[in-house]
């Protein structure tokens, strides 16, 4: 998942990115309103992390011209206010959530990850399809034989922001620039072909347990389901289309 996260304070900004890369989500950090609103014109984001005290145009106001231009990504607004006509205010004006800080990284983690349920129209930590379980608060992947045994998959972390954004848009195939984007900020330099290694490496962990990565050529990946495994070996893989 990529975030952008908007916010002045040059300390603040680099110890949220920190806490928010090390959960595995890819970060780009704006100092201005006037800056996240230029990016978000070009770029696609899942979520926005917006502090209220920005110089010139404030967060309030960035959110409520996000809103206006079509921008539906959840939006989590940061403050030091802690008002309740303040807490009022940023959520009518587009804010989807209110932190106040100071705040615990756990807790501003749980509510990005509720938000970014909500956007995706998931309602629980745990992301499932057919066997596959996807627990997005302990970051743990495991596979359900017939007899309800669970099985866990070991995934690094871009196979799991991969996997987790085909949990996301199943059944519905994922666009394989929205994963490059999931996987990268301007920071980090990924190629295209980067996202197929992935594609292949979790094809390897996921066929053996019927499932398949279908590709849908010209646009991305479908999470499937295969015929189950049977004794002969691994269910075949799926063709592309």
């Amino acid at each position: 998942m990529r975030l952008l996260l908007v916010e002045d304070d040059v300390m603040v900004a680099s110890g949220i990115k920190l806490g928010l890369t090390g959960a595995g989500y890819a970060v780009d950090w704006v100092g201005s309103a006037e800056r996240a609103l230029e990016v978000t014109r070009s770029e696609a984001f899942d979520l926005a992390v917006i502090d209220i005290g920005l110089p010139g145009m404030d967060g309030l106001e960035l959110t409520q011209s996000l809103r206006k231009e079509g921008h539906a990504m959840p939006v989590l607004i940061l403050t030091a206010r802690d008002a309740l006509q303040d807490r009022v205010q940023g959520l009518d004006m587009g804010g989807d959530d209110y932190m106040v800080k100071p705040f615990e990284l756990p807790e501003l983690l749980a509510r990005l990850r509720a938000l970014l349920r909500r956007s995706q129209a998931a309602t629980s930590a745990t992301l499932s399809f057919g066997p596959l379980e996807l627990d997005t608060a302990l970051r743990q992947a495991s596979v359900r034989s017939p007899d309800g045994a669970s099985q866990p998959i070991e995934l690094g972390p871009r196979e799991w922001t991969v996997m987790e954004y085909l949990m996301l848009q199943a059944p519905k195939p994922a666009n394989k620039d929205k994963l490059l984007q999931a996987l990268t900020g301007w920071d980090k330099e990924i190629t295209p072909n980067a996202v197929e290694v992935y594609i292949s490496r979790l094809r390897g962990k996921l066929e053996p347990h019927g499932l398949a990565l279908r590709s849908i050529r010209g646009f991305g990946y479908r999470l499937e389901l295969l015929n189950p495994p049977t004794a002969a070996g691994p269910a075949a893989p799926a063709p592309a289309e």
